[in-house]
């Protein structure tokens, strides 16, 4: 199973980026999938999930309203549209196949930072 995150980079606060997973060596659209993020000196924290056909998802708080997780199964793809940007959003971006309630599979991760 292979993971990998991209679109990350530097932004100005109230900007945008949006990040992207491709995943290949599993059934993608039987899996539900996430994403969690560390930010510097802090511990994992879970961000967003999606269900495998993409209908229903779920946002920490802290997102909600700025955030939009989307996922393409024909193109074992997810994304994660993040807008209006803040200072506390930097941090370590992953994407993680999600099984059991727990986060099985992850990518290697990919930098968020937000400053001016």
């Amino acid at each position: 199973v292979q993971l990998v995150e991209s679109g990350g980079g530097l932004v100005q606060p109230g900007g945008s980026l949006r990040l992207s997973c491709a995943a290949s060596g599993v059934t993608f659209s039987s899996y539900y999938m996430g994403w969690v993020r560390q930010a510097p000196g802090k511990g994992l924290e879970w961000v967003s999930r999606i269900y495998p056909d993409g209908t229903t998802t779920r946002y920490v708080d802290s997102v909600k309203g700025r955030f939009t997780i989307s996922r393409d199964n024909a193109k074992n793809m997810m994304y994660l549209q993040m807008n209006n940007l803040k200072s506390e959003d930097r941090a370590l971006y992953y994407c993680a196949t999600i099984k059991d309630y727990a986060f099985d599979y992850w990518g290697q991760g990919i930098q968020v930072t937000v400053s001016s």
